[in-house]
């Protein structure tokens, strides 16, 4: 039977991500995972502030509007995933955990006057061919009724479960309609508008310690840039789809392509130099 935990408010990403990071030392000298926590995580009455859906509206390119992006959505409910991310019995660690894909489905606008209950929960411990994954569930209901639902899909390199998981899709570079130059401080403020401070954004020295070479850019981000890049043509309720490939080094250019397809809009980003794939997603209005 699911135990449902009422939280107070939504937690300060800062604390949690210090409580992750102890467990995740303790984590990795498991042999591997086994079940997940079966709880629910709720906060009820979140109301976002003007001056956060500014921020996140500049920093992504949205229009002006008490429309909350659907990105901005995420940004709101992703602390209490989180939380349940950094309980004692969650078998997977927090630190070095790869947001490898990210599926949003919103029913209907979310405005800025609305009272937003969230509710997580986490499902689906798999094997993958590099380690094991596992979907955050995350609904926000307004009213009662769920307005908007996303399932972020994180994968734990090597820690092994059992299974393979799909191979990669092959990609061949579409012709592009644009280009991203990102600077690299655009880890940091990202960070400065979500909350989501891991280190591996924030700097080439914080980065380096988690294996990286540079910072990368919050995969987030590339995929809430597309989604701003769609615009108005994504309508009130859509379905809204990406998967991670390769990390974006900061500073860097992601070359792009958003464009229409026969079911709503198809996006994508590479580098031109290499021909290897960011992200690959879709945004498809639902009526």
């Amino acid at each position: 039977m699911t135990t449902t935990v009422v939280l107070p408010k939504v937690p300060a990403l800062g604390g949690l991500f210090a409580r992750g990071a102890g467990l995740s030392l303790a984590r990795r000298v498991r042999s591997g995972p086994t079940v997940l926590p079966d709880v629910e995580y709720v906060v009820r009455g979140v109301r976002a502030s003007s001056d956060h859906l500014t921020e996140y509206q500049h920093l992504l390119g949205e229009s002006a509007s008490d429309a909350l992006p659907a990105g901005f959505v995420h940004v709101l409910a992703f602390p209490v995933a989180t939380a349940l991310m950094v309980r004692s019995d969650f078998p997977l660690p927090l630190v070095g955990l790869v947001h490898v894909a990210n599926r949003v489905t919103q029913h209907r606008p979310v405005l800025l006057t609305d009272a937003l209950d969230v509710r997580a929960t986490a499902t689906d411990l798999r094997g993958h061919r590099s380690g094991t994954q596992v979907d955050l569930v995350t609904e926000v209901s307004v009213d009662g009724s769920v307005a908007w639902r996303g399932v972020s899909t994180y994968l734990a390199r090597g820690v092994r479960l059992g299974g393979s998981g799909d191979e990669p899709a092959t990609f061949v570079p579409p012709t592009p309609t644009g280009r991203w130059k990102l600077d690299g401080d655009i880890g940091r403020r990202y960070a400065a508008v979500s909350g989501d401070r891991n280190p591996i954004h924030l700097s080439a020295l914080s980065a380096k310690a988690l294996g990286f070479p540079r910072a990368i850019a919050h995969g987030m981000y590339t995929a809430s840039r597309a989604l701003a890049d769609v615009g108005a043509g994504r309508g009130d309720a859509f379905e809204w789809s990406v998967e991670f490939v390769k990390p974006v080094l900061l500073p860097g250019t992601v070359t792009v392509r958003v464009a229409g397809s026969s079911e709503g809009f198809t996006f994508a980003g590479w580098d031109a130099r290499s021909g290897k794939p960011h992200l690959t997603g879709s945004v498809t209005p639902l009526r």
